[in-house]
């Protein structure tokens, strides 16, 4: 099949799939309304009890999800041949959506979208991905990201009830490169390292001006997080000092961690999220699920209210909140 041929091929299903979408958005019916938008703040199940019940809730909770995974998507390890990362982690080929069956991409693309609609054809790997717990969401890590930090910092990632869900060679390069635009003499100035507030002084100091190391310092300082705290009702075995902002966006780029946009309930009708990299957003003018926040210092201070925390300013105040000065501190946060 010819360039011109592929291109027609994929407009036809890109162009069906959008009006399914559209289409089926009128016949929706009024979704359910959530009991109450607030997380129970008084916890009456000693943390034990919770452990012990969402522990062993774990093994069915994930068969059940990679069930979904694997019925939308193939998940086999396919290198494409001579293409990599920035150092040499391979980059994954082919098209990953399964088809429902005695259905092909060309025979998609020659129906209407009332034909895909009635016929149940769409292929569900285009409908969204629920996270791996949807009914709590959170912050869920990688594996390689849990092992490093608990290496590096003591601080241990580990949710007692999910693990992330995505096959490691899907994912990112671990732990990615870092070129400053200042200095792009330098090249690498991870050094290969995962950056933490174990070895960001020494990796940096002497680069970087004084207002972005300590931008750089509040990056990669762990706060309270909604499932990453003190209290009786976190996700982790030991009480934690929480999470960073570098725990998610790896090296100032992704490691793919997962997460529930807090804009939207009950919980069902949240979307899930993935971490996308800060490269680039010094010349981005839009920030936000919604694109309403118009510059990364509002990004910045929303965040530990609302991605932090699902949203929730009365849980954030139970769980200890680190609510950032924005003349000091999100500013030189941005500025890094």
């Amino acid at each position: 099949m010819n360039l011109t041929n592929n291109r027609k091929l994929w407009t036809g299903v890109v162009f069906a799939a959008v009006t399914v979408l559209i289409l089926g958005s009128s016949y929706a019916q009024q979704g359910p309304r959530g009991r109450s938008s607030y997380a129970p703040v008084d916890i009456t199940e000693p943390f034990s009890a919770t452990l012990a019940r969402l522990s062993a809730q774990k093994p069915a909770v994930e068969r059940d999800h990679m069930v979904v995974l694997n019925e939308r998507y193939d998940l086999s390890n396919r290198p494409a041949t001579g293409v990599t990362m920035g150092r040499t982690k391979p980059v994954q080929e082919g098209v990953r959506v399964k088809l429902t069956a005695g259905t092909t991409w060309e025979s998609l693309a020659g129906m209407t979208a009332e034909q895909i609609r009635d016929g149940n054809l769409f292929p569900p790997g285009f409908l969204p991905l629920p996270h791996p717990k949807h009914q709590e969401g959170g912050m869920v890590f990688p594996r390689f990201l849990i092992n490093e930090i608990k290496r590096q910092e003591g601080r241990d990632l580990t949710r007692f009830d999910v693990d992330f869900d995505l096959p490691d060679h899907f994912l990112p390069e671990f732990p990615p490169a870092i070129y400053l635009n200042q200095r792009s003499d330098l090249g690498d100035v991870s050094q290969g390292q995962l950056v933490t507030v174990d070895n960001y002084y020494q990796l940096f100091n002497g680069i970087l001006n004084p207002k972005q190391l300590e931008g750089l310092r509040l990056l990669v300082t762990p706060f309270p997080q909604q499932q990453f705290n003190q209290t009786e009702d976190r996700r982790t075995e030991q009480p934690s000092r929480g999470v960073t902002c570098f725990d998610c966006h790896a090296n100032g780029h992704t490691n793919k961690a997962t997460h529930l946009a807090p804009d939207a309930r009950p919980t069902e009708t949240r979307h899930r999220i993935t971490t996308p990299t800060l490269r680039g957003v010094f010349i981005q003018r839009l920030f936000g699920s919604q694109r309403a926040l118009k510059t990364v210092e509002d990004f910045t201070e929303f965040e530990q209210r609302g991605a932090y925390f699902d949203g929730d300013d009365v849980i954030a105040a139970k769980k200890g909140v680190n609510i950032l000065e924005r003349g000091h501190q999100v500013n030189v946060m941005a500025e890094f």
